[in-house]
């Protein structure tokens, strides 16, 4: 499964743009060709407490085998791989906006359409994963497409793993910044804006635990940017 990543990253793919991951039957997925999002990207970079919480849990055991739902990048892969894990990664929103369109008006409601992007995203044996950096990509889903999304990683996360989620702090925008995530180090992000997006729906701190209610735990760190980075235990 990491060999196709790292080939792709030393050029062996020749003219793809971007990091596709294998699907879990040893198929190739679409290549990952970014967010997308009007004028030129933006980088910063801050620490980040919730991910020093999620390496915090893994970081004594190698051989883990993590899940991250954002287009592949070099940075990533490495960093995940050198701590002795096994990385998936899942163009989440592309692969979404192939599903159901860019349109915000697209219904996200049917039922034919949510199992046919949970089989493109999250098509993996029950407890599979030790680890989920799911980013902040739950934001863009509405309410009947997320509960199927967040019911799916339940059941495709052993008991006592961790996943790692963003959700924007203030429940009153109308659009907020979409980004990609690379990992610096153990506590740091650096992370890349690519404009704005209109998210599906927003959420407090009440309606976060609601929507993780059969985890064990849900655990919020709120940030400089006012996302709060959230972490949950299986």
């Amino acid at each position: 499964m990491l060999e196709p990543l790292k080939e792709f990253f030393r050029g062996s793919r020749g003219g793809q743009s971007g990091g596709g991951s294998p699907s879990p039957s040893g198929g190739p997925r679409k290549p990952v060709n970014g967010r997308g999002g009007a004028g030129e990207p933006v980088l910063s970079s801050r620490p980040s407490r919730g991910l020093e919480e999620f390496f915090t849990q893994i970081r004594d055991t190698s051989g883990l085998t993590i899940l991250e739902l954002g287009a592949a990048t070099q940075k990533n892969v490495s960093f995940i791989t050198d701590l002795g894990h096994r990385l998936y990664s899942e163009d989440f929103l592309r692969i979404m906006n192939d599903a159901f369109g860019a349109d915000d008006t697209v219904d996200q409601s049917n039922p034919g359409r949510i199992e046919y992007f949970l089989k493109q995203t999250l098509d993996y044996p029950q407890g599979h994963f030790d680890g989920v950096l799911v980013w902040d990509v739950l934001e863009y889903l509405n309410p009947v497409l997320l509960n199927a999304v967040v019911e799916r990683l339940h059941y495709i996360v052993r008991p006592k793993a961790y996943m790692l989620a963003f959700f924007h702090s203030d429940d009153k925008l109308e659009e907020v910044p979409s980004y990609t995530f690379r990992i610096g180090n153990l506590n740091s992000l650096e992370i890349l804006q690519h404009g704005m997006r209109r998210p599906a729906q927003l959420y407090n701190n009440r309606s976060l635990e609601k929507l993780f209610g059969r985890f064990e735990s849900v655990k919020f760190f709120l940030t400089r940017e006012q996302l709060r980075e959230v972490i949950i235990k299986a």
